[in-house]
């Protein structure tokens, strides 16, 4: 039950300051629609921080079907195991592991020179400021959104440029 007076759904609680909502609405779309990361960091790095949110919402959340990005189940399956599972590459590693350092401890990511050292071998800083402002999103609105209590039974249909929810 979300914890404002609203509807339990993903989008009414911006109705009461549109002027903000405005602008995180933008954000999302510029995220969905500009980024040029894969499907497959993108997703990786966003399912990463939908298990730290621990937001139904987002975990429940997936590409259309038909999508020709190699998003099948075991993606999905592999997500909390991403540092074991062969099936990702290193630059979608990379990924997941940015994303689990800013939803967890974002002090020893800035830190682990090693990590900067890896990542810039794989990602243009253009990629990694794309891969930043992606997580920043996802991270806080996640949050927010459970913290908030809204829409964590909603199911979203994510598609190159878009959101639909179903």
């Amino acid at each position: 039950m979300p914890r404002i007076a609203v509807a339990d759904d993903l989008g009414s609680w911006l109705s009461l300051r549109p002027e903000l909502g405005a602008g995180l609405v933008a954000l999302s779309e510029a995220v969905y629609s500009q980024s040029r990361l894969t499907p497959r960091i993108h997703e990786l790095a966003r399912m990463r921080i939908a298990l730290a949110n621990e937001c139904e919402v987002c975990r429940r959340a997936r590409y259309a079907p038909g999508s020709d990005t190699g998003l099948d189940a075991a993606f999905y399956e592999h997500v909390a195991d991403w540092r074991r599972w062969p099936g990702y590459s290193v630059r979608e590693k990379l990924a997941a592991e940015y994303a689990e350092g800013l939803a967890h401890d974002h002090l020893r990511l800035r830190d682990d020179a090693d990590f900067w050292q890896r990542l810039h071998r794989h990602y243009s800083d253009g990629e990694i400021v794309d891969l930043a402002i992606c997580c920043a999103l996802w991270l806080g609105a996640g949050r927010t959104m459970r913290v908030l209590d809204l829409g964590q039974s909603c199911t979203l249909t994510l598609e190159r440029g878009a959101m639909a929810v179903v």
